[in-house]
């Protein structure tokens, strides 16, 4: 995460919150007489919460978890080939 002063920050805006979004690196504000606050792509928070939700979805951990143990002990569902040809639109 990049760190600026508020001051900085106010002098180049756009271009600060160009380098945001782009590189989707959060941006951390400084303020003096304030709280700090963080610059971040809508697309980027977005992400964030999508995890989140994941995260707190007990039932959705449980079935990744369960899916994961599958695949790792190669046991779960192998399609037939003419499964996988109309998944992949032959």
């Amino acid at each position: 995460m990049i760190q600026i002063s508020v001051n900085k920050f106010r002098s180049n805006l756009k271009s600060f919150v160009d380098q945001s979004i782009n590189d989707h690196i959060p941006l951390r504000v400084r303020r003096r007489a304030g709280r700090d606050f963080i610059v971040l792509s809508a697309e980027d928070w977005e992400r964030e919460q999508e995890t989140l939700y994941v995260l707190q979805n007990s039932s959705l951990m449980t079935q990744i978890n369960e899916s994961l143990k599958t695949h790792n002990s190669k046991g779960g569902y192998k399609p037939t080939e003419e499964e996988l040809n109309e998944i992949n639109n032959i």
